[in-house]
């Protein structure tokens, strides 16, 4: 049973992945930070908001993302509460786009489709990081911590509207029993 979950949030990202391939992108560029330190962005992050997707509709609480580096590559680990309170999980493989300083990677759950991941905000002590993609129909905050200051999400909801999101697109994750990392 669970296995076929897994093929069934798989084969979701994928079909949402192609669906970007036919869109013409915005009339104004999404530019990202000029460089990402991977040593520092490794680790565990919490999802604090996004904008609603279908690959992540069975996720209803507690969403987080894992990183490490696996060779030349990146290992994707995401994890969420479901409404039934079981844990959902999916593990994918991220790879730098060449001469983006490390802020533009490319993501795949279900190879040979990639998906855009670009780090559109990330202060200087990588406490959180607002990530996107070049048609602004995705984007996640995501926090070091499972809850975030409410000082660090406005600057960052601030941010994505100059990017031109739209802050009401942004739906807040509930982390109210946070998974262990």
């Amino acid at each position: 049973m669970r296995l076929t979950h897994l093929m069934t949030c798989v084969a979701l990202i994928a079909a949402a992945s192609l669906m970007g391939c036919g869109s013409p992108p915005p009339a104004t560029p999404l530019p990202t930070v000029a460089a990402v330190d991977l040593d520092r962005y490794l680790g565990v992050w919490y999802e604090i908001a996004l904008v609603p997707n279908r690959f992540q509709a069975q996720c209803v609480a507690d969403t987080q993302a894992r990183y490490r580096l696996d060779g030349a590559d990146i290992e994707v680990f995401n994890r969420c509460r479901q409404a039934d309170g079981s844990v959902s999980d999916a593990t994918g493989v991220a790879k730098v786009v060449p001469n983006s300083g490390n802020a533009k990677l490319r993501v795949s759950f279900f190879r040979p489709f990639y998906g855009d991941y670009w780090v559109l905000a990330l202060p200087a002590n990588y406490r959180w990081v607002l990530v996107g993609e070049p048609t602004r129909r995705y984007g996640w905050l995501l926090s070091r911590t499972p809850q975030m200051a409410p000082a660090d999400q406005e600057a960052a909801m601030t941010q994505a509207e100059s990017l031109g999101y739209s802050r009401s697109a942004f739906r807040l994750t509930p982390q109210t029993q946070p998974l262990p990392p």
